[in-house]
């Protein structure tokens, strides 16, 4: 054999350096640049798609064209109210007035959307490096909750409220022993809690579960007290709206929520991201390597996710929110110095969702530029019923589920997929208000079972009937005909008169 043949080969040395690397622990600066460089790519499925594929985003869009448009529109002033009044959820809301003065509502909403989930992951860094000077293992699995399913819903202002209380708790721990920190923190809990409510619940939470590390009586109680304020506007019936509720069959939809804790496309991806960080949690309390200072907090968050109910100030999946954000501050109490090659393996779990989450975005997006070449040429102020059909077999979320927003911030349209609970959400509905709102507008179909439209109320009260599922209708509503179809959808114009109906 040729006296060079292994000279390519690894010599023990390197070998040897290799397996030093990866059993050293990160430096706390090496922690840090790798946790920026996630940061940088948190956003990665906003840059590489147009239309952000979160469920209820192009609903949001819709209020804020309302919002900001409505004294201008006489379409708008037709169709809809819109009563401003603060309470505690309003994150977004609050963000894109003064966005929408440099920028179309899109781009202005697109924006704050994208922003969320790197301030998220900047959240999570700030609060481990407060607490020990370090990016390590705890962060890069609590990455994995950055693209959470609260995020793929698309619920904006508890995002935002989230990252908040994150920054918020780092700095209520800086900040521990000095005499100004009480006064500061009454506007930032006010800050948190008009972002979202939920948000301030968490701050709360992390707050009373410090204190309660550092003297399990009484004080710990009164500790937070900065952050009580909000409760005056609760009381005063700021946000309330209807009582709460479990909703029916809370025991079945307890355990769906908790096994959808990290839901997004792949079904057995998802369950073995949440089996592994459910895994190490335990692991790390029964080895004595969990940081108690966050870790009350995480155990008191998913106990809430089993007593707290379905409904509360009017808001839905507020229980099912503090499963993912519970998980996610379990991950950050993860008190182990890891080598370095365990710190990278923990890394996939956010590489492997962001990922996916990228590629479903580009195919969902494209999808939707298609769909919504169904309002071409459709008359300003068009009165539309629209039918939205999800499949119940689909593990994934259907990101289409009120693509129908955009036909009120594209055409000014009288359209039935808005947020618009009377007492509970700030825009209204003028007239036919009982069938134009979320969720008349959708159907949660089992394959193999027949969709007839023909005796859908909501067409009645409109001059267009727009239709998206996988499969097609056996009827169109009574009076329409079909003018135009696409991939999965098909637009019908009403032909007879509804007063001759």
């Amino acid at each position: 054999m040729p006296e060079h043949a292994d000279a390519d080969q690894p010599q023990p040395g390197t070998l040897m350096r290799l397996r030093r690397f990866l059993l050293d622990t990160p430096a706390p600066r090496e922690g840090l640049w790798l946790g920026l460089f996630f940061t940088f790519l948190a956003s990665l499925p906003f840059l590489m798609t147009p239309y952000p594929q979160m469920v209820d985003y192009p609903a949001h869009l819709a209020r804020f064209h309302v919002m900001l448009n409505r004294a201008s529109s006489p379409f708008l002033q037709q169709y809809y109210g819109f009563e401003w009044h603060w309470m505690g959820n309003l994150g977004a809301d609050i963000l894109i007035r003064p966005l929408s003065w440099f920028m179309p509502l899109e781009t202005a909403g697109w924006l704050i959307a994208a922003l969320i989930p790197p301030l998220t992951a900047l959240g999570i860094m700030a609060v481990q490096w407060t607490l020990r000077g370090r990016i390590g293992l705890a962060s890069m699995l609590a990455f994995a909750f950055v693209w959470s399913p609260s995020m793929l819903l698309g619920f904006l202002n508890f995002g935002l409220a989230q990252a908040m209380a994150l920054f918020a708790f780092a700095l209520w721990v800086r900040l521990d022993g000095k005499p100004w920190r009480a006064p500061l923190f009454i506007p930032i809990g006010l800050i948190v809690w008009l972002a979202h409510v939920s948000g301030w619940g968490i701050l709360g939470l992390m707050v009373f579960g410090y204190e309660w590390h550092k003297d399990r009586s009484w004080r710990a109680f009164i500790a937070p007290w900065p952050l009580f304020f909000p409760l005056l506007a609760l009381v005063a019936g700021g946000g309330v709206g209807k009582p709460p509720s479990y909703g029916p069959r809370p025991e079945i939809y307890k355990w769906a929520i908790w096994k959808q804790a990290m839901r997004g496309t792949w079904r057995w991806f998802d369950y073995g991201n949440a089996i592994i960080i459910g895994v190490m949690l335990a692991l790390s309390i029964a080895l004595r390597r969990w940081d108690w200072r966050v870790g009350w907090a995480a155990l008191l968050m998913l106990a809430a996710s089993l007593a707290m109910p379905r409904h509360i100030f009017g808001g839905d999946l507020v229980d099912a929110r503090m499963i993912s954000a519970g998980l996610m501050v379990g991950a950050l109490s993860l008190a182990w110095k890891a080598p370095r090659w365990v710190v990278m393996a923990a890394t996939l779990l956010f590489i492997g969702r962001l990922g996916y989450t990228t590629l479903d975005w580009r195919r969902d997006s494209h999808e939707t530029a298609e769909m919504l070449s169904a309002l071409d040429g459709l008359p300003k102020g068009a009165r539309i019923a629209s039918y939205m059909v999800t499949e119940r077999g689909e593990w994934g979320f259907n990101s289409q589920e009120h693509i129908c927003g955009y036909a009120v911030v594209r055409l000014d349209a009288f359209i039935n997929c808005n947020f618009a609970l009377p007492g509970i959400h700030m825009l209204t509905i003028n007239e036919d208000s009982a069938y134009f709102r979320d969720p008349f507008h959708r159907l949660n179909h089992r394959a193999g079972k027949p969709i007839d439209t023909y005796y859908y109320e909501p067409a009645l009260h409109a001059d267009w009937f727009w239709y998206m599922g996988q499969e097609d209708p056996v009827r169109l509503p009574y009076g329409f005909v079909q003018v135009r179809r696409g991939h999965h959808w098909i637009l019908a114009r009403r032909v007879i008169p509804a007063d001759a109906i």
